[in-house]
């Protein structure tokens, strides 16, 4: 068994890291600054606590395979993660869009919160990826 799979933490915790790196980018690319805090935030793509529930549950596949009872807590908190991040967000983000045009105030209620169901199926192909080659390359 190679490093990442003696602890199953480690894989999540790398799709974290490389998620925030990613959305840091392309923060940067659309704005020309460099916001760590903006990649911190919900919403936005690509999406960290997906990447986290995904690749583990890939983990959790791949180290106990898909009949372990395990396998089965992480697919439905994946299911549960990903469709909050799909339809209660989208709720999420009505709701802030009504709000900040019926009251202009100074802050405003934050509008991206929500993914898309193809960026959502998008990037969890990417985390299932990394977890698949740390568990056969590294």
């Amino acid at each position: 068994m190679n490093y990442f799979y003696s602890n199953l933490l480690f894989v999540p915790a790398l799709s974290f890291v490389i998620a925030i790196i990613i959305k840091w980018l392309i923060i940067k690319a659309k704005t020309k600054k460099w916001d760590i805090n903006a990649a911190l935030w919900s919403g936005g793509m690509p999406s960290v606590h997906s990447a986290v529930v995904v690749s583990l549950t890939t983990a959790v596949a791949l180290k106990m395979w898909i009949d372990s009872d395990l396998f089965a807590v992480c697919l439905a908190f994946t299911v549960i993660i990903i469709y909050d991040a799909i339809n209660v967000r989208f709720e999420a983000w009505l709701h802030a869009e009504a709000i900040n045009k019926l009251f202009p105030l100074e802050k405003k209620f934050k509008e991206s919160l929500w993914h898309l169901p193809s960026e959502a199926f998008a990037w969890s192909i990417l985390w299932i990826t990394v977890a698949v080659f740390l568990y056969y390359i590294i």
